[in-house]
């Protein structure tokens, strides 16, 4: 059990920007710990927002409370309430919180925060990988609005994140623990938009973590390129990738972050029919965003001009980047993954994002089709022809010579109707396999499992 201490209430007082003009002991302890200061911008994310809220409103607002001041977890219940004393010149608004308890924490992550970062890692346009002080190690961008963010990097490496971006509304003082920053609100260089920053803690656990990941949510879709039709042979825009994915990937994922929201009941009790409801409606979300990231892909791959970048690739830091990524559907289903040693070197040629596309679908597909309770190996090897390799072998059903033939045609489900994807992850795993170079091969015996491998050319 954690250790709790709890104490009838807290109180302050903030005027109607957001700013804490006073506080008693235990609300200005808080605000301290998170890098703010009396007077000062409130520096508690989610009570900043209710008493913007209530400003908003010019109402009262009664709400249960949760925090985080990096070290430990404060919850209760918040009353904000507007004030109409005389001597109070400008509108002011008392914040009470009854049931104040501070307890220390094990962050666990359950299914619905691995969720949510799954949904934040398919829509961010921009990734990094960050060391211990949150210093930028490298990064990739994936769209034209963070090309500015990019060449910052570039120009002075080595800085931490937050050198690079303007945060927005944040008076805390740098640097910051980490878990005071995730999901911070930030303006990025060149960019229109405003992008929701989520800081993932890599290796050691979330106390002492070894590292982050970044990533960079735009909170508005981009505007889709409008085709100019005098431009005759000139280059065009793609309609999925770069016109209908950016508008429909924004409201499909809060389709399902509020479908999860229903489903786990975390805004309040639902009947329990409902909750499933919610949940078909969440899955049915996630086969459309799917559909719609392969159907972009498949634009991409099939196009004249696409290339890929040729970068050296560790495939086992591949491997176990993708075991992680889909180490919550191994073991809903009990199923044992197995990962290259740390010290297995296998370098390749290719592009990291690619590759780890590429493995992540056969991962998938091997998590789906086996039966529980069996292994899934990820190994590394060498083939005849001195190609470095990346198998995904699995203990599922096998195929049988017919279906090994047609399992990478576009659209091939092999007849199965009830199950989830489009027909389309090996067909272009294949296509971004030849694009680097490589060759995606399968081996296999019907009631024997399958082993498809990935061949890359061994980088110098």
């Amino acid at each position: 059990m954690a250790s709790r201490d709890a104490l009838m209430a807290a109180r302050g007082l903030t005027d109607g920007k957001g700013h804490l003009l006073s506080a008693d002991g235990p609300l200005a302890d808080l605000q301290r710990r998170c890098g703010g200061q009396i007077p000062g911008l409130i520096a508690v994310p989610e009570l900043l927002d209710l008493v913007r809220q209530a400003a908003a409103m010019k109402l009262g607002l009664a709400r249960e409370f949760c925090a985080y001041d990096g070290d430990q977890r404060v919850s209760g219940f918040v009353r904000i309430n507007p004030r109409t004393d005389e001597e109070l010149s400008d509108a002011a608004y008392e914040v009470l919180i009854e049931n104040w308890i501070r307890e220390a924490y094990d962050v666990d992550e359950g299914v619905q925060a691995q969720l949510s970062d799954s949904i934040d890692r398919a829509t961010a346009e921009f990734t990094a990988r960050l060391d211990t002080q949150q210093r930028v190690q490298a990064f990739s961008a994936g769209s034209e609005d963070v090309c500015g963010l990019a060449a910052a990097i570039r120009a002075h490496p080595g800085q931490a994140w937050t050198q690079y971006v303007a945060l927005e509304g944040v008076a805390h003082r740098q640097p910051l623990h980490w878990r005071l920053l995730d999901s911070v609100q930030c303006s990025v260089p060149g960019s229109h938009r405003t992008w929701n920053a989520r800081l993932l803690p890599l290796g050691g656990g979330s106390a002492n973590p070894s590292g982050f990941e970044l990533l960079l949510v735009a909170q508005q879709p981009r505007h889709p390129v409008i085709e100019d039709d005098t431009l005759d042979g000139a280059w065009r825009p793609s309609l999925i990738g770069e016109a209908l994915t950016p508008a429909l990937r924004e409201p499909i994922t809060r389709i399902i972050g509020n479908a999860e929201t229903i489903r786990g009941k975390l805004a309040g009790p639902v009947r329990q029919e409902y909750s499933e409801y919610a949940g078909d409606i969440a899955a049915a979300g996630q086969h459309l965003l799917s559909l719609l990231d392969d159907l972009a892909d498949l634009e991409a791959v099939e196009a004249d001009d696409f290339r890929v970048d040729r970068d050296h690739v560790q495939l086992g830091e591949v491997a176990r980047r993708a075991a992680s990524m889909l180490s919550q559907r191994a073991q809903e289903k009990s199923i044992t993954v197995t990962v290259p040693d740390q010290n297995a070197k296998a370098v390749a040629y290719g592009e990291f994002r690619r590759i780890l596309q590429i493995i992540i679908n056969l991962l998938g597909n091997a998590i789906s089709y086996s039966p529980e309770g069996s292994s899934i190996v990820l190994e590394l090897t060498r083939d005849t022809q001195g190609r470095v390799c990346l198998s995904v072998a699995d203990e599922g059903p096998g195929l049988d010579s017919d279906k090994q033939d047609r399992i990478f045609n576009k659209f091939e489900r092999l007849g199965r109707e009830d199950e989830g994807g489009s027909g389309l992850g090996l067909y272009i795993s294949r296509k971004l396999a030849h694009a680097m170079g490589g060759e995606l091969l399968v081996e296999s015996e019907e009631g024997q499992g399958a082993r498809f491998t990935l061949a890359l050319t061994v980088a110098d």
